[in-house]
């Protein structure tokens, strides 16, 4: 099979990078469509609280099984088994791996329906005291939880599509998930008592339709998963050794949402709201960028571990890291100025209050504090798990988790004690505790000499720190008063913040062309595509 010349790989990363980027943009504005009509149906009420909480559960978990721990430790040994095993040992693979990751869900499932109030009782234990809101939540995780199966399949599909470079698919994929939600409240929604339930079947439905979606392009590669129940295959008992560990190192900041959550169950009513909303909006940079890097970056530190290319190896991290900081510190900036008036333009409609708005701006500004600790993570822990080290992350993620609990009761009593804010204790905890292990794994992999700086980072730092500064220059001078805000019609407040966005990134960008930087300072080292994608995409 022919080969790609070099001048065709030589932006690979970049492209695809950029295709999973546009397709998780597209997810992205849909979720923020989703969530304005979340705000309008159900506000930050205490059905809503609920209903997020029930929504969280089976969405934190899908974040283990299927994008944190589990595609960190799949991926490595599908690798590993195409390169030595070849197309037979890679459906041996694919089918006893969905057998016992289908198993284990479904029993986790099963028992998850038979027992959910103690499954509320444990994740929001603030609800007991509140018999209707206690009962309420149980009642939608009972229908919620199965998306954790359905999903966490579809995610061990879209590993292996990524892994033969067809990173489209499973980037689209979250689309549905969007649709359907937006679906259930606008046209199911209106035929329930209560539009929580309407929501959650909503999930359960994403989750079906987002698992047959992929199996079409599964076909194509003859890798569709015929699940067999062998935990003794040497692949599976490969995946779960990789995986267990893992469980702490790729998903600590994830944990420590969900952390926020338990706690923000004691707190007043709409804290869990508040919570959720300022958490999307830190979402948006963090799933359209770092995580459409970290996705293509891994298989192909996978191969240069495989194949000993040291070299290229902390090329591609370097790489990465410089991508998602020149995404990161604007998108920083931006949510710290522009908190309120982004918020009103979202969601300040139907039941959402100017309270709730204040309430989730406040959090908003302390989530976007560890915007690019939450980037940092995504592109450096792949450079731990591409070479099958679990232990280092498992070490640094125990230390992050400790000092995020710590940390949130230093901040969380004084600031619901003094100002009625605890939930913003919560979000800042999280990003302190995420720069923490952000740190932690950098000098990890510079003490192991797989990651070294490239020369180019004092130009680099220079140029971004000046364009940012510019950027802020523009925003603060350009928005009007929250009051203006509060009083626009909906096409006035999407002007507005469209205009504001656009003429901050207008800045940004015209600043770091002045100051020398190009499109193709952005490439991705030549080398970055290995054989196997690049043959992918020749036979695609």
């Amino acid at each position: 099979m022919t080969q790609e010349p070099a001048s065709e790989k030589h932006s690979g990363l970049l492209r695809s990078s950029a295709v999973v980027g546009v397709m998780t943009m597209l997810s992205r504005v849909l979720g923020l469509a989703r969530d304005v009509i979340l705000a309008a149906v159900l506000g930050a009420s205490a059905n809503a609280d609920a209903f997020f909480i029930a929504f969280k559960i089976p969405n934190f978990l899908r974040r283990l099984f299927a994008e944190g721990a589990f595609a960190q430790a799949f991926v490595p040994v599908l690798a590993e088994c195409r390169e030595n095993g070849g197309q037979k040992a890679v459906r041996a693979l694919v089918d006893r791996v969905a057998g016992v990751l289908g198993g284990v869900l479904f029993l986790l499932t099963a028992l998850t329906l038979l027992a959910a109030p103690l499954v509320a009782g444990l994740f929001a234990p603030g609800y007991i005291a509140q018999p209707e809101k206690f009962a309420l939540t149980a009642g939608l995780i009972r229908i919620t939880f199965p998306y954790l199966m359905l999903i966490s399949l579809t995610g061990m599909c879209g590993a292996i599509l990524n892994s033969y470079g067809r990173f489209a698919v499973p980037a689209f994929t979250p689309v549905l998930l969007n649709l359907s939600l937006i679906a259930a409240s606008l046209l199911v929604a209106p035929y329930f008592s209560e539009p929580a339930f309407a929501l959650a079947w909503g999930v359960l439905f994403a989750g079906l339709i987002q698992l047959l979606f992929q199996m079409p392009f599964l076909y194509r590669l003859d890798l569709v998963p015929r699940p067999r129940w062998e935990p003794s295959h040497p692949g599976v008992r490969q995946v779960m050794t990789l995986m267990i560990p893992a469980l702490f190192g790729v998903s600590v900041s994830q944990l420590n949402l969900l952390f926020d959550t338990v706690l923000a169950s004691f707190l007043p009513t709409g804290s869990v709201s508040w919570l959720y909303y300022s958490d999307r909006l830190t979402e948006l940079p963090l799933g359209v960028f770092a995580i459409a890097v970290a996705t293509v970056i891994m298989p192909t530190l996978a191969a240069q571990k495989s194949a000993a290319r040291e070299e290229d190896y902390s090329k591609t991290l370097d790489w990465a890291v410089r991508s998602v900081l020149l995404v990161g510190v604007p998108s920083t900036v931006a949510l710290l100025i522009l908190a309120e008036p982004i918020l009103i333009s979202l969601f300040h409609y139907g039941a959402l209050s100017e309270n709730d708005i204040a309430m989730s701006a406040l959090s908003l500004r302390a989530y976007s504090l560890g915007l690019c600790a939450f980037m940092l993570i995504k592109v450096l822990a792949p450079g731990f798990y591409a070479r099958q080290d679990m232990v280092t992350p498992v070490r640094i993620g125990i230390k992050a988790m400790v000092a995020n609990m710590v940390m949130n009761l230093v901040f969380v009593v004084p600031l619901m004690l003094y100002f009625g804010v605890g939930h913003v204790g919560l979000a800042l905890a999280t990003s302190l505790s995420a720069f923490l292990n952000a740190g932690l794994l950098w000098r990890g992999l510079r003490r192991e000499g797989v990651y070294r700086f490239a020369p180019v980072w004092r130009r680099y730092l220079v140029r971004l720190v000046l364009a940012c500064l510019c950027m802020a220059l523009v925003l603060m001078y350009a928005t009007p008063d929250e009051v203006l805000w509060f009083g626009g019609s909906w096409g006035q407040r999407a002007v507005g913040i469209i205009g504001l966005c656009g003429a901050g990134l207008a800045m940004y960008l015209i600043v770091l062309w002045g100051l020398g930087m190009r499109l193709a300072d952005l490439r991705a080292p030549a080398f970055a595509m290995d054989k196997s994608l690049s043959e992918s995409d020749a036979s695609a």
